[in-house]
């Protein structure tokens, strides 16, 4: 741009001087933004997949759950062995919601709040339900999110435990 082209003067006779300019980059589509995150999200669902095939992160995931103290169908204040135990759930279609006392809603085996369902589940892999594969989609997920993965699966369980 000249020198010219940058300075114009105002009708009341002021210079005013260009400072910059804008530039705005063409929006996504509705279409191509909903192809782009169910890609992402199949992409996501199936490396998710193939990760609970590997025996050390199946391991893994049973110190958790044995750590967790719950089972699939328990929501938080559940007790293992407790018979007609009212924070049990059998309805897996969603997440199960609040349990003892109303104040966490962690739920299942790992104990997965509403929230976490949602981050990692419905958004990240397109998951709707809470059936046990869900809750263990959603824990890979969360592990691979906090970068133990990697040393799950390569046995490093002394380096995965403190990014867990």
């Amino acid at each position: 741009m000249s020198e010219a082209a940058q300075t114009v003067t105002s009708p009341t006779g002021k210079v005013l001087h260009h400072r910059g300019s804008h530039k705005t980059t063409p929006k996504e589509s509705a279409e191509a933004k909903a192809i782009r995150v169910k890609t992402a999200q199949a992409e996501r669902l199936a490396r998710n997949k193939k990760s609970l095939e590997d025996k050390n992160v199946k391991a893994f995931l049973l110190a958790i759950a044995e750590a967790e103290g719950g089972g699939y169908d328990f929501k938080y204040g559940a007790i293992k062995g407790k018979k007609n135990d009212p924070w049990r759930f059998t309805d897996f279609s969603t997440h199960p919601g609040a349990g003892y006392g109303g104040s966490t809603t962690a739920s299942g085996m790992y104990q997965i709040t509403i929230d976490t369902w949602k981050d990692h589940g419905t958004n990240a892999m397109g998951l709707t339900d809470f059936k046990p594969e869900t809750q263990d989609l959603i824990a890979v997920d969360m592990l691979d999110s906090m970068g133990a993965l990697d040393k799950i699966k390569d046995g490093d369980v002394p380096g995965a435990m403190p990014m867990a």
